[in-house]
């Protein structure tokens, strides 16, 4: 059964770095695009990064401090945050849709969800 098990979340500081990790069992995250998403309070899950095997997408919020990697030895994704801002704070989220030629923003279009972890960036 396919899962995706989110972790790495936690208190930063302003200014400093977080790495998440979306580690996928069940299948082989090679063949999926992959999306990371944030949420806060009474707002709508936000795209922040989404890809395929060939090309990334980042929200304007985040572009030039965040970048995605994948390492497919250990069929795990990252999510590699730089300069962290309070307003980066949000429980995020990574989802997976099977497609390796075309990346998704909406989150909708993803079938397989991580559990979500939290990043708090606060002084």
């Amino acid at each position: 059964q396919w899962q995706l098990v989110e972790s790495g979340g936690g208190l930063v500081q302003p200014g400093g770095s977080r790495t998440l990790s979306c580690a996928a069992s069940g299948c082989t995250l090679d063949d999926f695009a992959i999306g990371w998403f944030r949420k806060v309070p009474g707002k709508e899950r936000e795209g922040v990064s989404c890809s395929s095997k060939r090309a990334t997408w980042y929200a304007d919020s985040v572009k030039g401090r965040f970048s995605t990697s994948r390492d497919n030895t250990e069929n795990t994704a990252r999510l590699q945050m730089y300069n962290l801002k309070p307003e980066d704070t949000a429980v995020y989220y990574c989802g997976a849709r099977h497609s390796s030629n075309r990346f998704y923003t909406r989150a909708s279009e993803y079938n397989f969800w991580g559990q979500g972890t939290q990043v708090t960036v606060s002084s």
